[in-house]
């Protein structure tokens, strides 16, 4: 059989048509090529997360957090966040393989294994653990809650068109965390409303970026808001998350009482947020990426600044 034949055969091509690509032979041993773990764990969305993570991290704080409490706290961020994105991409290689949007990705096309994306999945979340060691001891006793809910999310897509939700949660755990991290213990409104804000937050975009996947998700039976009452009504859904978000904002600062460095950030958090949800319509997703990359990046760089500054001020 000729190598094109072989890649055209019936178990390398989608429902879609998609031609899954196969695995270089310089890229089959045990470790595969940086980039290809880098784009395994999308390192560039750590920036929608960690800025909340630390924004915890400072609000809780009485003074600036030192080297050694930020250090553990990314480390542990990072543990996590590396774990739960590739037992995502993990547990979802199958229905990637078939959407013609992720079936190049690096466990469906075969140039990461499945067995290499595993156990890296269960040493990121050993470092989060040995990270949370480092932590007060509530960051511990917590973090198998994390955990599980982390994993959680990975299979939320084929039972409810609340994964969205979910995921959000996941991420407002995160500003919780940092929070945690510096203070050990959960205590007082402030908290939740951070967490309320982050988990609104990502809901809300989730939402917005799962729009474009509507006719595959139906043809899979999966769920997603968009796939379950069309993009109209999910895009509203995404906007009054969003009012939440912003809405979480204003408590958190009333509640803390900061100031105008604060204040200057949410208002331009919800410009953002706005200008967010003009990009995209239900007649017109071809700016999801911009809405969903630039626009959001941008939120969490801004809403962190604008706390880091009130503190620091």
């Amino acid at each position: 059989m000729k190598a094109t034949e072989k890649l055209d055969s019936p178990e390398n091509v989608g429902i879609s048509g998609c031609v899954r690509s196969a695995a270089p032979a310089s890229v089959r041993g045990p470790v595969a090529p940086l980039w290809e773990w880098a784009e395994l764990i999308k390192v560039e969305h750590t920036v929608f997360a960690l800025p909340f993570a630390l924004s915890g991290l400072v609000l809780s704080s009485p003074k600036l957090p030192g080297f050694s409490l930020v250090f553990y706290t990314v480390l542990a961020f990072a543990g996590a966040r590396a774990a739960a994105m590739t037992l995502n991409r993990l547990i979802d290689a199958q229905i990637d393989a078939l959407n013609p949007r992720t079936c190049q990705r690096s466990i469906p096309a075969g140039r990461i294994a499945r067995v290499h994306a595993a156990i890296f999945a269960v040493a990121c979340f050993a470092l989060m653990l040995w990270a949370a060691a480092h932590l007060p001891p509530i960051c511990l006793w917590l973090s198998p809650i994390a955990i599980a809910w982390l994993s959680l999310y990975s299979y939320s897509k084929r039972f409810t068109w609340a994964c969205h939700l979910i995921l959000g949660i996941a991420l407002g755990g995160a500003a919780l965390g940092g929070w945690v991290a510096s203070s050990g213990q959960i205590s007082g409104l402030a908290p939740w409303l951070l967490s309320l804000a982050v988990s609104t937050w990502v809901a809300g975009f989730d939402i917005i970026y799962a729009c474009q996947d509507l006719d595959f998700d139906r043809s899979q039976q999966l769920y997603s808001l968009p796939a379950a009452f069309g993009l109209g009504p999910a895009l509203a859904v995404s906007s009054l998350l969003h009012l939440v978000t912003v809405g979480g904002l204003i408590g958190l600062g009333l509640n803390l009482g900061l100031g105008v460095f604060y204040w200057s950030g949410v208002a331009l958090v919800a410009v953002m947020l706005v200008w967010e949800h003009l990009l995209v319509r239900p007649t017109d997703l071809s700016r999801v990426n911009a809405a969903f990359f630039n626009v959001n990046g941008f939120v969490s760089i801004a809403a962190f600044a604008a706390i880091w500054l009130d503190k620091l001020l």
